[in-house]
C-alpha cells in the first residue's frame, strides 16, 4: 500500500541534498511561524497539525541515520523500523530553541507522551519503558529463476546481541543503580524559552531516574555487543523487485527484547525474460518458412526449453501464451504465464535460383514484385 505521507524535505519547503543547518533553519523557520499558540480559534487545531507535522520532518532528516533510511526506502523504510515515540525520543530539538530540546511531541497534539509544549508547563515525567533494539534493513539480489521457484539463501550481516557478561542490564555483575545526579530520580528535565516549554527525558539517565554505580567492563555499559551472525532466510517463491521479508528478532538488541530484520528483495535484469505481474514475456525467431507452413520449434522457460505449436501462416509480433510456465503469486499460490512474441527471420540475401523461385511464387500468386 502506497503511504499517503507527505515527503517531508516538501514539508520543510527544501532540496534533498540540503546540509544539516539548512535543515535547521528551515524547521525553526516553520515551527515559530505555526506554533499553535500563535494562533487562536478554528485555525489552532490546524496549526497543531502543521506543527505535528514540520516536527516530524525535521526529527526524521536531522538524524543522519533515520534521514539515510528514508532517503533510500521513504516512510515504509523509517516507519517499519521506528515508532513515532522512537522517531521524536532520539531528535535534537535543543539546538533550535536555545537548549530547549524535546525528545518527544505531545500534549494537546501527541496525547500520551508525557510532554505539553503549549505554554502549560512540563507534565510530571514518567520513566522510559523498556524498548526493543532497533530494526535492522539488508537488500539480497536474485535472479528471476530463483524468484520464480524460490531459495534458501545464506545471510551475513552484523547486529548488537545481549552482552552475556552484565546479561544486558550495563552494570559490572555485583554493582548496583544509584539514584541519578541530574534529575534527582525524576527522569525528566525541563527548559524552555519565551512561550514554548518543553520537558524531556533527562539525558544522563536516558529516563530512568538511575544510573550504574559502574559499568560493565565488557559492554561499557550498552548491554550489547556486536558481533557477525549468519543465518539461511528461506526466499518464498514469487517474490517480486521490492518485496520485503521480515526476520523477527534479528535486529538489535534492547531492553525490551529484539528488534527484527527486514530483507529488501533485488531481481536482477534477466537478458532473456521480462516479467508483468505473475507473468514472463520473451521474443522468439522463427525462419519464414516455419510462419509460413508452421510446424514445432522449442522455446527457453525459467525450467528449461519446450516444445511449442506454430501454426501455418504464423503473422510477425504473434504472441502464444504458454500455460503455466510462469511465476507462482505469493498470496493466491496460482502460476502465471510464458508469453512468446514471435519474430520472423527474413533472409537478407538470396542466391539466384532462390530469387527465380521467389518470383515464379508472387507470380503464381499474381503478387507484384
Amino acid at each position: 500500500m502506497m503511504s499517503t505521507k507527505k515527503d517531508y524535505y516538501d514539508i520543510l519547503g527544501i532540496d534533498k541534498g540540503v546540509s544539516l543547518d539548512q535543515i535547521k533553519t528551515a524547521y525553526r523557520k516553520l515551527a515559530m511561524q505555526h506554533h499553535p499558540d500563535r494562533v487562536q480559534g478554528e485555525q489552532k487545531k490546524e496549526a497543531e497539525e502543521r506543527f505535528k507535522e514540520i516536527s516530524e520532518a525535521y526529527a526524521v532528516l536531522s538524524d543522519p541515520q533515520k534521514r539515510q533510511l528514508y532517503d533510500q526506502y521513504g516512510h515504509a523504510g523509517v516507519d517499519s523500523r521506528y515508532s513515532t515515540e522512537d522517531i521524536f525520543r532520539s531528535a535534537d530539538f535543543s539546538s533550535i530553541f536555545g537548549g530547549a530540546g524535546f525528545e518527544d511531541i505531545f500534549g494537546d497534539i501527541f496525547s500520551g507522551f508525557g510532554f505539553d509544549i503549549f505554554g502549560g508547563g512540563p507534565r510530571r515525567g514518567r520513566r522510559a519503558a523498556a524498548r526493543r533494539g532497533e530494526d535492522l534493513h539488508l537488500e539480497s539480489s536474485i535472479s528471476l529463476e530463483e524468484a520464480s521457484s524460490g531459495i534458501k539463501k545464506e545471510v551475513s550481516f552484523y547486529h548488537l546481541e545481549k552482552c552475556s557478561h552484565c546479561k544486558g542490564e550495563g552494570a559490572e555483575p555485583g554493582t548496583g543503580k544509584v539514584t541519578c545526579p541530574t534529575c534527582k530520580g525524576r527522569g525528566m528535565v525541563s527548559s524552555g524559552m519565551g512561550f514554548i516549554s518543553f520537558s524531556q527525558a533527562c539525558p544522563t539517565c536516558k529516563g530512568e531516574g538511575e544510573v550504574f554505580k559502574k559499568r560493565c567492563s565488557k559492554c561499557s555499559g550498552q548491554g550489547r555487543i556486536k558481533v557477525r551472525k549468519n543465518i539461511t532466510v528461506t526466499i518464498p517463491a514469487g517474490v517480486d523487485r521490492g518485496s520485503v521479508l521480515r526476520l523477527k528478532n534479528e535486529g538489535h538488541f534492547g531492553a525490551g527484547g529484539y528488534g527484527d530484520l527486514y530483507l529488501h528483495i533485488n531481481v536482477r535484469h534477466h537478458p532473456v525474460f521480462d516479467r508483468d505481474g505473475d507473468n514472463i514475456m520473451c521474443n522468439f525467431k522463427i525462419n519464414i518458412f516455419k510462419a509460413l507452413l508452421g510446424g514445432e520449434v522449442e522455446v527457453p522457460t525459467l525450467n528449461g526449453k519446450v516444445k511449442m505449436k506454430i501454426p501455418p501462416g504464423t503473422q510477425p509480433h504473434t504472441t502464444f501464451r504458454l500455460k503455466g510456465k510462469g511465476i507462482v503469486n505469493l498470496r493466491t499460490k496460482r502460476t502465471g504465464d510464458e508469453l512468446v512474441s514471435v519474430d520472423i527471420e527474413i533472409p537478407k540475401r538470396l542466391s539466384s535460383r532462390e530469387r527465380k523461385l521467389l518470383e515464379e511464387w508472387a507470380s503464381i500468386r499474381r503478387e507484384e514484385i
